[in-house]
């Protein structure tokens, strides 16, 4: 066994000593970037096929009663993914540094394959009860664990095949994954319910996506599986240089541990903008907007084509004036954007909403008002503000002293108790336009503002892969990248559209919740500027 690995670093090395021509790249680096692409690309459609389907899942897996408290909880069933993407990243980073990246990203995408047709095949809430939900969970957190090993581990297996002068553009093509993989899962779901009636789709159709990854799953198996390991790690391995502890080292000594604090500043706004842009932008113009999720759809769809060439833009102008100028204008940009950005969504998407909104002709006043996001009973007043904040409604609040009281004044009557009828009767009366008119949307300008988070997004991540692998050293790098990355990107944007809107339904305002990401994207900018290094051209042997 010991022969055989030492051959195979041997041949590992001979392929890295190829260089490039000035003219390209060698076979050897399109092959590297290629498997690893396909295989990142697999994985988060795998991951992103369950936002795609998000407003379903409420109904299909959640207990019926709150449709408002259900869809959060889908939501919150989606952020889960995210949330457990840091222990993936401890497992599988330290096992990358351990025994190599190539036998560990190959595990990760197993696991994924795995998880994702679970989901395909699981048994409804109508079928097995809350069973069917915690199985969901478990799922979910399976398909996060994958994920958490398996950024760092393609990011890094890519970045050390690379020449210094192109490794920003040769990483970006993986940057480019991630909304490839969302788009691949929205296509397939218009295709879906462009051949299945809505009926058939509620009742079936949405199993196909995550069934067919299964054909994805062994193509990746096999292009990866022809890999060889990276250069500078069986370097390493000959030297017997590899780390013996890779997370103690990691995270107990200050000088690396400063680079891990910095990364997940600049990760959270990574993250802040990703959420906004790939996934909030969808649930916003569908369930506050009532824009047809069809019509999102396509537009998220056409907007990622636009904005994916730009992931490669952005990693090749980084070889040439550095990473971190970039990734905080990213920022600050965001920050400056976000909220105009959706203002303008309701003005061009619905300008009949925006009309409603302004009269300020809805106010609740009430006693008992608690979130209880999981089915439990609810208190009337929380069934009325989700209920209006599920319809894009905002309101004002008036706490009452009576516990049992609970009344809605939408313009000139006065509800007493949740009558969801009666609600949407009055706001109706008032005003108030159940869908967005198609007439009367500008649908370019609906493009164009959810293009702007999309291309900021562009700006941070393309050269975010080289700057995470050029921050830390080589023995430590699988795990030192990976933790930082996924608490600052998995968590603020994996759990960015139910913080949002769980904001949004406490203030009664469907804007303040985007005060979230607008903070956090501009404190990365703040804290980057200062002390954020510049990365560009290190040596990644060391």
């Amino acid at each position: 066994m010991t022969i055989s690995l030492t051959r195979a670093e041997k041949r590992a090395d001979k392929h890295a000593d190829k260089r490039a021509p000035a003219s390209g790249m060698t076979a050897e680096e399109r092959k590297v970037i290629l498997a690893s692409s396909f295989g990142a690309l697999m994985e988060w459609y795998d991951f992103y096929i369950y936002a795609a389907l998000a407003v379903y899942f409420g109904a299909l897996f959640f207990p019926p009663g709150n449709e408002t408290a259900a869809f959060l909880a889908s939501l919150a069933t989606f952020g889960a993914g995210f949330l457990i993407r840091p222990v993936g990243a401890l497992l599988f980073g330290r096992l990358g540094d351990r025994i190599g990246r190539k036998y560990t990203f190959l595990v990760t995408i197993l696991l994924m394959g795995v998880a994702t047709v679970g989901v395909g095949v699981l048994p409804t809430y109508e079928q097995i009860g809350i069973t069917a939900t915690v199985l969901l969970v478990l799922l979910r957190l399976l398909q996060g664990l994958a994920l958490g090993g398996e950024v760092g581990g393609a990011v890094t297996y890519v970045a050390e095949h690379s020449p210094a002068s192109k490794r920003g553009f040769y990483t970006s093509s993986l940057q480019t994954t991630a909304t490839l993989g969302l788009l691949a899962s929205l296509f397939v779901v218009y295709l879906l319910k462009t051949f299945l009636t809505e009926a058939e789709f509620r009742t079936w159709g949405w199993r196909i996506p995550f069934i067919v990854s299964l054909v994805m799953l062994v193509i990746s198996v096999y292009i990866r599986g022809k890999l060889h390991e990276s250069p500078v790690f069986a370097r390493m391995k000959a030297s017997n240089a590899t780390s013996k502890s890779p997370i103690r080292e990691s995270f107990t000594q200050w000088q690396n541990l400063k680079s891990v604090l910095l990364l997940f500043v600049v990760a959270a706004g990574l993250g802040a903008i990703f959420g906004t842009g790939h996934f909030y932008s969808m649930f916003f113009l569908n369930k506050t907007l009532h824009v047809p999720i069809e019509t999102v759809h396509k537009l998220i769809a056409i907007a990622l084509v636009v904005a994916t060439p730009c992931y490669l833009f952005f990693g090749w102008l980084s070889d040439r004036i550095g990473r971190k100028y970039i990734m905080m204008a990213a920022c600050l940009l965001a920050a400056l954007c976000i909220q105009p950005v959706f203002k303008g969504l309701t003005h061009y998407a619905n300008p009949a909403l925006e009309q409603f909104q302004r009269q300020g002709a809805v106010q609740v006043s009430a006693g008992d008002c608690r979130a209880r996001l999981f089915g439990e009973p609810v208190s009337a007043c929380d069934k009325i503000r989700g209920y209006l904040t599920d319809l894009g409604v905002g309101y004002t609040f008036v706490p009452a002293s009576d516990p049992a009281q609970a009344e809605v004044r939408i313009g000139e009557r006065t509800l007493q108790g949740f009558d969801r009828a009666a609600i949407k009767g009055a706001l109706i009366e008032a005003g108030w336009p159940e869908r967005a008119d198609p007439a009367r949307m500008n649908t370019p300008m609906v493009f164009m503002l959810l293009l702007v988070p999309i291309l900021f997004l562009a700006m941070v991540y393309g050269p975010m892969a080289a700057f995470m692998v050029e921050l830390f050293p080589a023995r430590v790098r699988y795990t030192s990248l990976s933790l930082p990355f996924h608490l600052g990107a998995g968590w603020v944007g994996g759990m960015l559209s139910f913080v949002v809107t769980a904001m949004n339904v406490s203030s009664g305002d469907v804007y303040f919740g985007l005060w979230y990401p607008v903070v956090i994207a501009g404190l990365a900018f703040v804290i980057g500027m200062v002390f954020v290094p510049e990365t560009r051209g290190r040596d990644l042997s060391t």
